[in-house]
């Protein structure tokens, strides 16, 4: 029977391969599609008055998102920092004599067999540094209306260039309250957000690591 090995590991390795490539691209998180508003209901016979409940609009009421599939513009300004520094350093020192009578036999020992000690010292230093901001603006629809005047809202934004294609996706809960006349509101104020920012083309192929040596480094035990 000739050894199949070489083939198992050819078939892992072109599997390997098809699967980065089926990564490329962008997929949908769940949820986060854009929600069209219900269709509107069927015209009422008219009844001859003045007031139509279907058409009616207040006048003291605003423009604000309070219905699924209104538009609410998410004004992205993220910004995180983060820095962490530790320094440490020890030390220990002891010494030890015994001191002998000038006396034969005790002149023959050596001064050295009767001194001794130990000394111990340690040093170390480490920091960690990061930061990332995400600015721009998206805007999404409103998903689910929540009790107490919670808007769950859920989209995603595309934008094709000549060198590949950029996305944003966004989920989270906000508030009627905290909505500005125009339906916007910042991304800091929008709660359980979840953010996704991500792209594909010729500049993020260069600085993705080849699908060969992702193979190595899952395979390697160290």
């Amino acid at each position: 029977m000739s050894d199949r090995r070489p083939l198992a590991l050819l078939a892992s390795v072109l599997s390997l391969a098809l699967s980065g490539c089926a990564d490329e691209g962008f997929g949908r998180a769940p949820g986060v599609a854009a929600t069209l508003p219900p269709p509107p209901p069927p015209p009422r016979p008219t009844s001859g008055s003045l007031y139509d409940p279907a058409s009616f609009t207040s006048l003291v009421g605003d423009r604000r998102a309070r219905r699924v599939g209104d538009l609410v513009t998410i004004l992205l300004t993220e910004r995180t920092q983060a820095r962490k520094s530790a320094t440490s350093d020890a030390s220990r020192d002891s010494q030890t004599a015994l001191a002998l009578p000038d006396a034969s036999p005790f002149n023959l020992v050596p001064k050295s067999l009767t001194s001794g000690g130990t000394k111990q010292n340690f040093k170390g230093a480490g920091s960690a540094a990061q930061d990332n901001q995400l600015s721009g603006a998206i805007t999404v629809t409103v998903a689910r209306v929540l009790p107490g005047g919670v808007l769950m809202v859920a989209g995603e934004k595309r934008l094709t260039l000549n060198r590949g294609e950029e996305q944003v996706q966004l989920t989270g809960l906000v508030r009627v309250d905290d909505l500005g006349p125009d339906n916007s509101i910042v991304s800091s104020r929008v709660a359980d957000a979840r953010i996704r920012y991500s792209g594909t083309g010729q500049i993020a192929d260069q600085s993705r690591q080849g699908w060969l040596a992702r193979f190595f480094t899952k395979v390697a035990p160290l």
